[in-house]
């Protein structure tokens, strides 16, 4: 007998009702209407004057008053799946893939930001630290200005800046003032560099000249002399104005560095390699070499080119000394592992251009142009010599003026330079 109301099948009841029942389908969700009820209205403003308002049906769950009740009844719908804040089939929303052509593109406009103005704040910082205070324009009658460029390049003794115990360490004297210890023409143009040693004592004529400070114009009188005497009488200027006079090569530029100065570039570019040719020891410039390939630092480079009586030739050896580690030194400086390297390069630029004193027209690339055309000469570029002589006369170098007249020619004329020196 049936216990179940009339017409109810235990088929009936299982489809409708059973968890358990034998159909192929899944059940499908049921929803329970939810009653949601909001808060009550104020009195007299009720939807319908007063009326309380009636409770709103909403299928699902957890929407109206009740924001947190739950039926209890299952949706249908599955959470925590792979996709994440999708559904369970893996469809929801995916991240998109990272646009590598994007990224490289803003990656490589930053870098060249950065590089452009990190290149731009090192030549204005650079540029700042030179010291323009030789005026040129202060030369009077100079000849005219031939094809090329050429740098008067000065090493003078000045003991500017050096404590006590400096001038010890690099044994320079006391000396007050200074004095040209190196006097070099260094020619750049389309045939190679040149670099051309005035020995100090080179005879002289000191000619109608200008007073660098007193603007007064001093008129020759046939004086000779030695050429770091005119240097010694009234400074840069002065000196210019005796090189022109005497060759007839216009100056373009001057530079000139000190005694600390120089030592202070060569320790910060790490020291400069020689390939010394002989033993070399002498008390009055401090050197103590041993013959070969060897590193020098600031001191012992100083000693290096400051010796002459040590030297066969004594002051011509000397200056042959001082055109070899000049180049070395240069070299040295345009080397990778110094312009790449931030930490070699900025303290070498500021020993150098705190260390040079240079005309007021003088720039950097002017400066670059000078240092490249040194390494050039001894790269085996280039050519350097002594300019050419014909003698001595009471201590003082005659110059041999037909090489001379020729050498200036072809300078003028940046043709190739077959003149020999000394």
């Amino acid at each position: 007998m049936n216990d179940w109301p009339e017409a109810w099948s235990d088929d009936n009841r299982g489809r409708r009702y059973g968890r358990g029942s034998a159909s192929a389908q899944p059940e499908s969700p049921r929803v329970m209407r939810q009653v949601r009820r909001s808060q009550p209205a104020p009195p007299g403003q009720g939807a319908y004057g007063g009326v309380p308002q009636q409770p709103q049906y909403v299928d699902g769950h957890g929407s109206g008053g009740y924001d947190d009740y739950d039926s209890g009844y299952n949706t249908g719908q599955v959470y925590g799946g792979a996709g994440g804040r999708g559904g369970g089939d893996g469809h929801g929303p995916q991240r998109p893939a990272p646009d590598w052509r994007r990224r490289i593109k803003w990656t490589a406009i930053t870098l060249v930001t950065v590089l452009f103005v990190t290149t731009v704040a090192t030549y204005f910082w650079a540029d700042s630290k030179l010291n323009r205070e030789v005026d040129l324009s202060k030369v009077i009658e100079r000849p005219e200005k031939g094809e090329g460029t050429n740098y008067l390049i000065v090493g003078s003794d000045s003991r500017e800046g050096l404590s006590d115990e400096d001038k010890k360490r690099l044994r320079t004297g006391s000396a007050e003032g200074k004095r040209t210890d190196s006097v070099m023409i260094l020619h750049t143009g389309d045939n190679g560099p040149t670099l051309i040693s005035l020995p100090r004592d080179s005879n002289v004529e000191i000619p109608t000249f200008k007073g660098s400070e007193s603007g007064k114009v001093y008129q020759g009188t046939g004086r000779q002399v030695k050429l770091n005497a005119a240097y010694a009488e009234d400074g840069p200027e002065l000196l210019v104005r005796t090189v022109e006079f005497n060759t007839g090569l216009h100056i373009d530029h001057y530079v000139e560095i000190g005694f600390g100065g120089f030592a202070n570039i060569v320790d910060a570019v790490g020291g400069v390699e020689m390939d010394i040719p002989q033993d070399i020891k002498d008390t009055k410039s401090g050197a103590d070499f041993k013959k070969g390939k060897q590193t020098l630092n600031g001191e012992e480079a100083l000693a290096f080119v400051r010796t002459r009586y040590a030297l066969p030739g004594s002051d011509l050896d000397r200056t042959k000394n001082q055109q070899k580690f000049l180049s070395a030194l240069a070299g040295q400086v345009a080397t990778p592992s110094t312009v790449l390297n931030p930490f070699r390069l900025y303290p070498t630029m500021g020993a150098g251009l705190d260390s040079l004193i240079v005309d007021k027209e003088m720039g950097l690339f002017d400066l670059a142009d000078m240092f490249w055309s040194m390494k050039g000469v001894s790269g085996g570029e280039g050519t350097s010599m002594n300019m050419p002589l014909a003698g001595s006369s009471g201590g003082n170098l005659l110059w041999n003026k037909d090489k001379v007249k020729q050498l200036v020619n072809q300078l003028n004329n940046d043709e190739k330079v077959t003149v020999t020196g000394d």
